[in-house]
């Protein structure tokens, strides 16, 4: 079969210019985006169920962007004065520099890694006299908790969002030759928005191992996978399925 039209399980980028769009003109593909998946905040009598104390912390580790929001959120919700004393410890630069939206950035309070939790942890474990709090979503990987235990740290996990699925019923009737997943999240919410799914001659591709086995646990035939050896991206990987599909016509 000839790929002709392709649908990506995430929000639409936001510039003109990126591999998917490089992709469509190449081969001549119509490619949708479309977020599988979205976040909601948990609400406050939700969060005090978890009976989480907002005051018995002296530092916050974040690992996005929406953590922070989320923090500061549930903070004005429930009506907790966050403490101009408070320690942040943020997973990069950029999260730490966001972190402007709600405090004045010093550097004596504010600390970050290079990019990965690894990186971060080199610094947590300086500061271990803290009381840490984490806030989370409900899908939390496992790698941070398990990290913070090996080192012994004082911490406790506070969820303060949800990955919900999003409503697809208006894509019951619409076929597309290839579906792009990249987390299991994604996976879910195409079974759960359409349980009686039949794959045919659908392609699926699958980013990350973490996809691919929920791809596989829900009964899917996995098609294209991504990063390989010498493919570290998604778009390469589909164009060289393209290519080999091509041949075979």
């Amino acid at each position: 079969m000839n790929i002709k039209s392709i649908l990506v399980s995430q929000p639409e980028p936001k510039t003109e210019k990126n591999p998917f769009s490089d992709l469509a003109e190449r081969f001549n593909l119509k490619v949708d985006f479309r977020s599988f998946i979205h976040v909601e905040g948990v609400d406050p009598q939700d969060f005090r169920q978890q009976r989480v104390n907002l005051s018995n912390y002296t530092a916050v580790i974040f690992t996005s962007r929406m953590a922070i929001d989320h923090y500061f959120r549930i903070a004005k919700e429930t009506r907790f004065t966050v403490p101009d004393e408070m320690k942040y410890f943020c997973v990069s630069e950029a999260v730490a520099y966001y972190l402007q939206n709600y405090v004045v950035y010093r550097k004596r309070k504010i600390f970050h890694g290079k990019q990965t939790f690894q990186d971060l942890m080199q610094l947590v474990v300086k500061h271990k006299s803290e009381k840490f709090l984490v806030p989370c979503s409900d899908i939390q990987r496992k790698n941070i908790p398990n990290e913070l235990e090996k080192h012994q740290v004082d911490f406790q996990n506070a969820i303060l969002y949800k990955t919900v699925c999003s409503d697809l019923s208006d894509l019951e009737d619409v076929k597309y030759d290839i579906l792009v997943f990249y987390s299991p999240s994604g996976i879910q919410s195409l079974i759960k928005n359409f349980p009686k799914f039949k794959q045919n001659g659908t392609k699926i591709a699958a980013f990350g191992p973490t996809t691919a086995q929920a791809a596989e646990k829900a009964g899917l035939r996995i098609d294209i996978k991504a990063p390989l050896p010498g493919i570290p991206s998604m778009t390469m990987a589909i164009e060289n399925f393209i290519k080999v599909d091509n041949k075979r016509s």
